[in-house]
């Protein structure tokens, strides 16, 4: 079980079906739905990030364990094509639904977040950990330097890139010619995403856009061996 506390905050493992209720409460408020639960609760670790002054929810996501065997199992594959990625050799966990509550802007929250999930990761001996990174909206023309970013520097590579699965897409590594202002591509960059940028993640060479959820989103993929020493020191720093 994880349990971190770190300064104001507390990240632990959710141990109740009150937590996975509190977890997806929060989900649904963020997320602009009414309710936000699905069959992949069921298969995942839920780590909560409470603050401790008043045990407030502030963060949560969900990690799931799977191989390559299983990857076509994991919510990403209901939007990805994935099959590259079964010869993947080693464990796979898929963090999904993270979420942070938009009235408790601290990065605090997100340094305890990254402690958590790298506590789980070595516990666990996870060698790659993927997702779907959001753009909130689904116009594109809002974050074409971010693409032409994700073009130029952080594509997957070809031996683990994911195909067109969705029916709707944007496809931006083909489209997309024009050099990015680093600046403004990192400004619109989401933060959850420019984490895994820089552990030296990796993305699809197209983003889904996803009308449900009224976001893009792209596969991001970090090899945890591939992760800057540097980073990884940082990472466990907040562990430790």
């Amino acid at each position: 079980m994880i349990r971190l506390k770190k300064g104001r905050y507390v990240a632990r493992t959710a141990q109740t079906p009150s937590d996975l209720r509190a977890a997806q409460a929060l989900r649904a408020r963020c997320f602009g739905l009414e309710t936000d639960s699905d069959a992949f609760d069921d298969r995942s670790t839920h780590i909560l990030v409470r603050r401790v002054a008043d045990d407030a929810l502030v963060c949560c996501f969900r990690m799931m364990p799977l191989t390559g065997a299983t990857i076509s199992h994991s919510y990403s594959a209901q939007y990805y094509e994935l099959s590259a990625l079964e010869a993947f050799d080693g464990k796979m966990v898929e963090m999904g639904r993270f979420c942070v509550d938009p009235d408790a802007a601290d990065p605090d929250i997100l340094r305890v977040a990254w402690g958590a999930m790298t506590t789980y990761v070595d516990d666990t001996g996870v060698e790659l950990l993927f997702g779907c990174s959001s753009f909130a909206g689904t116009e594109t023309a809002d974050y074409l330097d971010a693409f032409a970013m994700l073009k130029a520097r952080h594509l997957a590579p070809t031996r683990w890139l994911p195909r067109v699965k969705a029916p709707k897409v944007f496809e931006f590594a083909a489209r997309l010619r024009h050099k990015p202002d680093a600046k403004l591509a990192m400004l619109r960059m989401p933060p959850l995403l420019r984490t895994y940028l820089m552990m030296g993640g990796w993305v699809s060479d197209h983003a889904v856009v996803d009308d449900d959820m009224n976001t893009l989103h792209v596969f991001t993929g970090v090899e945890i061996g591939a992760i800057p020493p540097a980073r990884k020191r940082l990472l466990r720093a907040v562990a430790g």
